[in-house]
Parts: C-alpha cells; sequence; structure tokens
C-alpha cells in the first residue's frame, strides 16, 4: 500500500515528467522543420547599349605619283607613253590600297623636287622609255626598256630603281610569248610595254614590302595582234 508522502512524490514526478514532454515537443517539432530560403528575385534585364555608329575609313596614308618623261632625248609614239604610265598606275591602285595621282609630264628633277616637299607616306615613282627608236628601215620598237626609280617623301632617296622590258628576248620576268604576225604594230606594242610598267610596279610594291593580293593576276591579258 503506497504511502501518502510516496504518493505525493509520484505525483511530483509524474507531474515533471508531464511538463518535460511539454517543453520538448516545440523543440523536437521545430527540428523536424526544413527551412525554406525565400527564392532570389529575378534581375531585371539590362537594356543592351546602342552601338556607336563605327567610323568612316580614313583614306588611304599611302600615296604614289607616278609621271613619265615624255621630252627626254628618245622619241616615240604619245600612246607608247600613255600605256605606260596608265598601266602601272593601274597595277598600283589594284594592288595596294594607296591612293595614286599620276603627272602626264615628269622629269626628273621635277620629281626629286616633288619628293622632296611631299610628307608621310609618300613616293614619287618616275618613268622613262629608252632603247630603240624607229629607224629608217622601219624595224619596230622591240628593244624599248622602262626605267623606274621611286623617290621618298621629304629626303627624295632613292627607295629602290630598275628596268622592265617588253620583248620575249630579254632577260626578266615578263614572258609575251613567240613573235606573231603584226606584232610590230602600235596596238600589239602598246600592250607590251603595259606588261613592262605593270611588272615595274608590282617590283616596287615588293621592295616597299607591300603585299600584292594573289587576286591580282600577274599580267594583263594576251595582246591581240593586229593584221
Amino acid at each position: 500500500m503506497i504511502t501518502g508522502s510516496k504518493l505525493t512524490i509520484q505525483c511530483l514526478l509524474l507531474a515533471a515528467v508531464v511538463a518535460a514532454g511539454v517543453l520538448l515537443s516545440p523543440a523536437q517539432s521545430g527540428r523536424r522543420q526544413t527551412k525554406v530560403t525565400p527564392a532570389a528575385p529575378v534581375p531585371t534585364p539590362t537594356p543592351e547599349p546602342t552601338p556607336e555608329p563605327k567610323p568612316q575609313s580614313k583614306a588611304s596614308e599611302l600615296n604614289f605619283l607616278v609621271g613619265i618623261d615624255r621630252l627626254n632625248f628618245e622619241t616615240y609614239p604619245i600612246t607608247f607613253y600613255d600605256a605606260v604610265l596608265r598601266g602601272c598606275a593601274d597595277r598600283l591602285t589594284n594592288a595596294s590600297s594607296a591612293s595614286v595621282d599620276v603627272s602626264d609630264n615628269l622629269n626628273r628633277g621635277d620629281a626629286v623636287k616633288k619628293a622632296r616637299a611631299a610628307k608621310g607616306t609618300y613616293y614619287v615613282i618616275w618613268l622613262q622609255l629608252s632603247g630603240q627608236t624607229m629607224n629608217s628601215s622601219n624595224q619596230g620598237y622591240d628593244q624599248i626598256e622602262l626605267e623606274y626609280i621611286v623617290f621618298a617623301a621629304g629626303t627624295a632617296k632613292v627607295v629602290t630603281s630598275g628596268r622592265s622590258y617588253q620583248n620575249s628576248n630579254r632577260t626578266g620576268p615578263v614572258v609575251v610569248g613567240p613573235t606573231t604576225r603584226g606584232s610590230t604594230s602600235g596596238i600589239y606594242r602598246e600592250q607590251l610595254l603595259r606588261r613592262a610598267a605593270e611588272e615595274a610596279a608590282d617590283r616596287i610594291l615588293k621592295a616597299l614590302h607591300l603585299t600584292i593580293p594573289s587576286t591580282v593576276p600577274h599580267l594583263s591579258g594576251e595582246a591581240t595582234s593586229a593584221g
């Protein structure tokens, strides 16, 4: 039989156990709950900046002046000079980004003066025809040679120089093929001289370490002989 004191002690112990259970229950429940992390805010897209217009390409800083001396000691048809001048200038234009000007009549002294007065990346190319002239036997102009000299801006220093040829028997890179009927005609001769001028332009660009595009033909099309 349980005595009063023991009963009292048991009641107190039971009350303590019940109270402890009540206190531990929220704590245990809290440990079992998973803390939910709040979702990150969706970033607002940043508007793309308006692209600035690209500046227009500046004019080429490389410049050539191509001139030919028509008043030297030799005398040739006017069309020969024109073919040489245009052949050299056109090749320089097509094979580089340079700005090319021409002078229809430029002697060597004037070429030097223009080079000394020039500034920047500027070159004066002086051209001159020399060699055979038409003789009394009317043998043609097979031995005409094209001389070229390139002067640098400011100092008129000779950057490069040389000769280019137009006949198939000379030593050089331009091969025009065998002689055909009518090869002494003016049109055919002009084409050969133009080729010599194109070759001179190619040599000048290489001497100045300028790249010649592979799309540029080494020579112009075949000349057509006149009957």
